[in-house]
């Protein structure tokens, strides 16, 4: 717009009562735009796996793998951040789309893990508690995965290729268990997605972290805006036993 025409126009604007506010045709008023929600980008694999292991953390009977961290995103690396949730020190939140894990402490702070969830079954949250704790726990499919993928392994042994990792965390409400856990991976690649099997991954290091942190009893909030995402099990099957975790592909 010339200056000419810009004068006119602001001229008339102040001639006419009660339009002092008056917009040009060409220049639409600002509103203010909300920023869309962060969507969390799944961590692209390595072109070669072995370089994501970089050393191990003594352990029994099989030393946990570390990683080389630069390769995950700076957020969903173990940090102590602020926390005004109203949860109590020592209560679990997951945020399943944030892909946050939080162990909250004592100051209004927590620990915070970055988790990868899986891409299917049953929408759950809500408040359950640790019933049990493993370390190196085994891994068996179901039948219903069975006759999806039967050439799938019947049974995976505890040990550095199982899927569940090296710790797994399973979750009650009251007697029953929810056939949610909280576990380690031998996919550090798939932490921060949602595109791999499983329930609430951490890096097997954060695992072997948290685990030494989370006593039998601890509260676990589960929240989620997510409609189909979450617990691992099947719809056609009956509870599974505490070490037959159901995992999706």
């Amino acid at each position: 717009m010339s200056a000419t025409r810009r004068s006119v126009l602001l001229a008339a604007a102040c001639l006419v009562p009660g339009r002092a506010q008056a917009f040009f045709w060409d220049a639409a008023p600002e509103s203010p735009q909300a920023e869309p929600p962060r969507i969390p980008v799944p961590v692209d694999p390595a072109a070669n796996r072995e370089a994501w292991f970089t050393g191990e953390i003594p352990d029994e009977p099989f030393n946990v793998p570390t990683i080389d961290l630069t390769l995950v995103p700076p957020e969903f690396r173990k940090q102590l951040v602020d926390y005004d949730g109203p949860e109590r020190a020592g209560t679990l939140v997951v945020d399943t789309q944030a892909r946050f894990l939080y162990l909250v402490r004592e100051g209004r702070t927590a620990i915070r893990y970055g988790i990868g969830v899986g891409r299917a079954g049953f929408t759950w949250s809500g408040t359950a508690s640790v019933k049990r704790k493993a370390k190196w726990p085994g891994w068996r499919p179901t039948e219903a995965m069975l006759k999806r993928r039967p050439t799938i392994p019947r049974y995976v042994a505890p040990g550095v290729e199982n899927p569940l990792g090296c710790r797994a965390l399973y979750l009650y409400q009251g007697d029953r268990d929810t056939l949610y856990r909280i576990h380690g991976t031998n996919e550090p690649w798939t932490v921060g997605g949602t595109d791999s099997s499983g329930c609430i991954r951490l890096l097997n290091e954060d695992v072997y972290d948290l685990y030494g942190r989370v006593p039998l009893g601890s509260t676990v909030v589960v929240k989620t805006a997510m409609p189909d995402v979450m617990v691992q099990r099947e719809r056609d099957e009956r509870p599974r036993s505490d070490n037959q975790v159901i995992l999706f592909r």
